[in-house]
């Protein structure tokens, strides 16, 4: 199988997740990317920031079109984390690759948790404060890892905001979308050149792959997609932490 191919096959399964779950599907991206493709974590996780860019705006779309996007709060949670997206990307070439390896299996270990999770009900009177420490944070981790932090933002968006799970997958796309626009555009000349003549057809296939996915999630059991999810996490977490240590 040609490295193209592979590039085409991850990125319809990682369009499949995104499509079928709302999100996830950058935490395998970057693997995808390291493993299959033979990319290095750095490289890795700045073409995963363009990935998350595609299919994100994709999906935000088409939740802007179904009137599900909180736009202000949406920006204002945006806002507290463009800054710390940036100055993360800025950072990200100075981490050791096994350190960022280690650091990204850390983070799919705790999405494979959240995702079984439902979110809790809001938390009360400190929810602004609370609202921009998540902001922040997740700015930083999309800017870092890159990944979009869904598995964060929804949660972040339904427990500490308020906001209905009908308008939260939508709202949380924005704010994806502008803090890996922005990691992005920090990072992009600080790692060694990226073949994107892979990352192209990587993410060409995961925008056709989400749609498929919208469709296989109305077909089977969202809890049963969560669990299978779930699992595919752990297994890549566990691989890419061994990968760190040895």
């Amino acid at each position: 199988m040609t490295v193209v191919v592979l590039a085409l096959v991850a990125g319809a399964v990682v369009g499949l997740s995104l499509g079928a779950l709302g999100g996830g599907g950058s935490v395998l991206a970057v693997p995808a990317l390291i493993y299959l493709l033979g990319f290095s974590p750095q490289q890795a996780t700045t073409a995963g920031l363009l990935i998350v860019v595609a299919t994100s705006a994709t999906a935000l779309a088409a939740h802007a079109r179904a009137g599900a996007v909180r736009w202000r709060l949406g920006v204002l949670f945006a806002a507290a984390g463009v800054l710390p997206a940036a100055a993360a990307g800025l950072f990200t070439h100075r981490v050791p690759a096994a350190v960022l390896t280690g650091m990204f299996a850390a983070v799919a270990a705790v999405a494979a948790v959240l995702v079984l999770r439902r979110p809790t009900r809001p938390v009360g009177a400190a929810r602004p404060a609370r609202a921009a420490g998540v902001g922040a944070g997740l700015g930083a981790l999309t800017g870092f890892l890159g990944v979009g932090g869904g598995f964060l933002a929804v949660p972040a968006l339904v427990g500490v905001l308020a906001v209905p799970m009908s308008a939260a997958v939508g709202t949380s796309l924005l704010v994806i979308t502008a803090n890996a626009a922005v990691a992005f555009a920090a990072r992009i000349g600080t790692v060694a050149a990226v073949d994107w003549a892979l990352v192209g057809p990587f993410a060409a296939t995961a925008l056709l792959g989400a749609w498929d996915g919208k469709r296989l999630a109305a077909k089977v059991d969202a809890v049963a997609l969560q669990r299978v999810f779930a699992v595919v996490l752990l297994a890549v977490a566990a691989f890419m932490m061994l990968d760190a240590l040895l």
